[in-house]
């Protein structure tokens, strides 16, 4: 049975789709094309190349279509639209949470595959303990799945740009929106308070958010990967880190939840199935805070991807020395919202997003009712006007 919240994220995908009222741009991206490491994240001149990119957060979405251009694959994009939002929307996205997405890729001669779910959420530890007790940080290790799995650049590529916009980012609408719903409750946590609320006053829109701790900890993935990250001299400063502030992790927990690839729901109408996000046993109540992203390239490979932190801004707390804002353990696996809709020869038709606080709110798209590849003219994308995101894309 399908949860609430998947209903209304389809109902109101479909309207979104049927309307017709996409946005569609054309991106300059990356100063040179045929060194991704060196110019992700900078303006320049690079020939576009087909391909969309839908964020809830417009930094986001920018870096996806960036890497599109730079002769990245869908997996790739969707991976960097992941650590990019786990710097500029930290409140529904952080390394210290989770998620899942719907994957529809090809092999490696290029056939399609059916779509899989790959499943990370931020789950509670074994054992939880401490004051606030935090979920397994499981974002990088899925998002390094996804791109181990069907990606066709370095894995450094799609982490480049999360760490150099934590250098520096202006606050997004969407971001201060959060930060005014928790208000000061931020403050009393030192680490978290220096980063959201530097000289004693939260962020507004606009404003420079600055986190060197997190790029430090960006740096060590990008450098070192999943093991620097889940294993050796990180992993122990960050258990140590999360305890400080009343996380409760151990080194086991780090590893104790490994990314799942696993057959997605699907229903069948006409020529067309959707596969979406399975419903978490013994689920229950309304979705979570939630941050989404998605993205589709030339050949039609596409991933829609929603996270979480089980909690508008987790714990509250961040590790101390990571910059990583710790998730909130959760009483129930999180329900998350996505998509992937494909003709019976696998042509992608359609992947939608659904993210909201307490219930969905919003709903983000990318259609193609001409297919992909070979229905290219036909294809358009959104971000919902009700939220302050992006979708870009084009040729």
């Amino acid at each position: 049975m399908r949860s609430q919240s998947y209903r209304r994220v389809a109902a109101i995908a479909a309207l979104t789709l049927l309307s017709n009222c996409a946005v569609s741009h054309e991106l300059l991206g990356t100063d040179n094309g045929n060194d991704a490491n060196a110019s992700l994240g900078q303006s320049g001149t690079i020939q576009s190349v087909f391909g969309y990119a839908v964020a809830d957060e417009p930094q986001a979405a920018l870096i996806g279509r960036q890497i599109l251009n730079a002769g990245g694959n869908a997996a790739d994009a969707a991976a960097a639209e992941g650590f990019a939002l786990s710097v500029t929307l930290p409140s529904r996205a952080s390394l210290g949470g989770g998620g899942a997405c719907i994957v529809k890729m090809a092999d490696a001669q290029g056939n399609p595959l059916p779509p899989v779910a790959l499943l990370f959420p931020p789950s509670a530890a074994a054992n939880a303990g401490g004051d606030r007790p935090a979920a397994v940080p499981t974002l990088a290790r899925g998002l390094l799945a996804l791109q181990a799995r069907y990606g066709q650049l370095p894995y450094a590529s799609t982490v480049v740009p999360a760490e150099r916009l934590a250098g520096g980012v202006p606050v997004s609408p969407t971001l201060a929106s959060d930060l005014q719903v928790v208000g000061d409750a931020l403050l009393d946590d030192p680490a978290a308070a220096s980063v959201f609320a530097p000289g004693g006053t939260l962020l507004q829109a606009g404003s420079n958010l600055v986190q060197p701790d997190l790029a430090a900890t960006l740096e060590t993935l990008r450098t070192q990967g999943v093991q620097g990250f889940y294993a050796g001299a990180f992993a122990q400063q960050l258990v140590t880190a999360a305890d400080q502030a009343g996380g409760g992790l151990t080194l086991q927990d780090l590893n104790a939840n490994l990314p799942q690839f696993t057959k997605p729901d699907t229903a069948t109408s006409g020529d067309t199935t959707t596969a979406s996000l399975p419903t978490p046993p013994h689920s229950a109540g309304p979705q979570p805070a939630t941050a989404s992203f998605s993205a589709l390239d030339k050949n039609g490979g596409v991933v829609a991807c929603a996270v979480t932190l089980n909690n508008l801004f987790g714990t509250g707390r961040i590790a101390p020395g990571t910059g990583i804002l710790l998730a909130a353990a959760p009483h129930t696996p999180p329900t998350l919202a996505a998509t992937v809709t494909t003709t019976a020869n696998l042509t992608f038709r359609s992947a939608t997003t659904g993210t909201g606080n307490g219930a969905v709110s919003r709903a983000n798209a990318i259609s193609c009712p001409g297919g992909v590849p070979g229905g290219e003219a036909t294809c358009t994308a959104t971000a919902d006007p009700n939220g302050q995101g992006l979708a870009i894309g084009g040729r």
